[in-house]
This record gives C-alpha cells, sequence and structure tokens, in this order.
C-alpha cells in the first residue's frame, strides 16, 4: 500500500492573514489562487518585492495597525478606525495622538499589567504545589 501525499492549500485570504497583509492590496494573482503550505514558506522565507512594499508601506490589516498603535482590535474600532491603514497614516495618528488612541494604549497597558501579574500568581502557586511549570 503506498500513501498519496496530498499538498495542504489554503485560501487567499488566510495565507494573507499569516503573512501580516491586507488581502485585497496583494496582486491579483495572488487574491485569485490558491496557495499552498510549501508556497507560504517560500514567501515568508524569500518575501518578493510587493510583498516587501506591502509589509513596509502597507495598507495595513487591523491586527497589524492596532499593534502597531499598541492597542487592541477592539478599541482601534472604539476609535473609530474601521479601514486598513497605510505606514504613513499609522505615522501621522502616533503623531498626533487623538485622546482615544492615549485611552487605549492605557487600557492595553494595564491589560498587560494584569495579565503579567495574574501568570506570576499561577506560576508561584504551581511552584508551592509542585506542579510543573508549562
Amino acid at each position: 500500500m503506498t500513501s498519496h501525499q496530498t499538498t495542504q492549500t489554503m485560501k487567499p485570504a488566510t495565507a494573507a492573514k499569516k503573512l501580516g497583509v491586507y488581502l485585497e492590496a496583494t496582486p491579483a494573482e495572488f487574491q485569485e489562487g490558491v496557495v499552498s503550505r510549501t508556497e507560504l514558506n517560500a514567501l515568508q522565507a524569500d518575501p518578493p518585492q510587493w510583498l516587501q512594499d506591502l509589509r513596509r508601506n502597507g495598507p495595513h490589516p487591523r491586527p497589524v495597525v492596532a499593534a502597531k498603535l499598541g492597542v487592541s482590535i477592539s478599541g482601534l474600532a472604539r476609535g473609530g478606525v474601521t479601514e486598513p491603514l497605510t505606514t504613513e497614516q499609522i505615522d501621522a495618528l502616533k503623531q498626533d495622538s487623538p485622546e482615544w488612541l492615549q485611552k487605549e494604549r492605557a487600557t492595553q497597558a494595564e491589560v498587560r499589567k494584569e495579565a503579567a501579574r495574574i501568570k506570576e500568581k499561577n506560576a508561584a502557586r504551581d511552584e508551592q504545589s509542585g506542579r510543573p511549570r508549562s
């Protein structure tokens, strides 16, 4: 009995998400085809010019915009940012530092601080009970 190995493929939207780029800004041939795991790995290892340009200049998808601004995706929505932004637009927002951005950054900092506190508390509890840390 021989085993046939099927090539693992994904939709362009999934590949764009894994690459951290906005699908609608990718070339038409990328949007219309399917991407194999091998092709995705090749794009990540040696990105073509279009991918380098998209990552550098945008437009960026919401998760990337949120990360660059230091806020959550929900924070972007509360701030009225629903569209993809270019690097230039993100830099302008950082420069202007509107009140909503300051508030969302502070909220995000509190969330991170609380997550770290909980992680430390759990680690101390695990240590006391003799459980291995994961």
